[in-house]
């Protein structure tokens, strides 16, 4: 009896051994095949084997597809008729606080300032009075009439997709900094949607105007 239980510890351990080896021959059976044997493929490897197999995939997101955080796209086609259409096209966005403003300061500074200046004068770095590498001045948007009473949507529209020497900046700026910058400008302007503030800098600060002296009506 003793001799049978030995040879049944005898080969219970050296199952059990066997089952401790770091030595794998078999893998056993995956549960879930997909997950244990990945079919992804890196973001620019090639799609060829996919082309292959008529799977369509060209890399480009959903028709219609919105980045995250970003506003709906601009519909207004690159064309004379798609200027004229965004004399109608609003900011969607709100007053500048404080933070934002001084973003929209920023972001103008590096990728407006160098061509229509730091003051927003037409004389960036590029024009430097004629004697920089562009010989054409720049918009002035301060001094120019006609960049004073331009519509906001016709700002976003020439930045989106580019005026004159001028090339987009869609690609630089995302749909809400085009549109701080629109602001920025504004304020800079003293101006709301292309008319006179006068005392409603609200509109684009978010800020109350200084306040007015007082003016005493008792008199006769």
């Amino acid at each position: 009896m003793m001799k049978k239980f030995g040879i049944i510890i005898g080969i219970a351990s050296l199952v059990v051994a066997a089952g401790c080896s770091k030595v794998r021959r078999n893998p056993g059976r995956a549960y879930m095949p997909d997950m244990a044997y990945s079919r992804a493929y890196e973001t620019y490897a090639s799609t060829e084997n996919l082309k292959a197999k008529g799977i369509n995939y060209n890399a480009m997101p959903v028709p219609g597809a919105i980045a995250r955080g970003d506003q709906f796209p601009y519909t207004m086609t690159n064309d004379s008729a798609g200027y004229e259409g965004a004399k109608s096209v609003k900011n969607p966005l709100p007053a500048l606080d404080a933070k934002k403003y001084l973003e929209a300061a920023r972001l103008y500074q590096i990728h407006c300032g160098i061509c229509h200046g730091a003051q927003l004068d037409g004389n960036g770095p590029l024009y430097n009075n004629g004697n920089g590498p562009y010989q054409a001045a720049p918009r002035n948007f301060t001094g120019d009439p006609l960049m004073k009473t331009m519509p906001d949507g016709q700002y976003f529209h020439s930045v989106t997709y580019g005026k004159g020497m001028m090339g987009s900046y869609a690609s630089q700026l995302s749909t809400e900094q085009r549109w701080m910058i629109i602001h920025y400008i504004r304020e800079k302007q003293g101006m709301v949607g292309g008319t006179s503030a006068g005392s409603d800098t609200t509109a684009v600060t978010g800020t109350m105007p200084p306040a007015q002296p007082a003016v005493d009506t008792t008199k006769k």
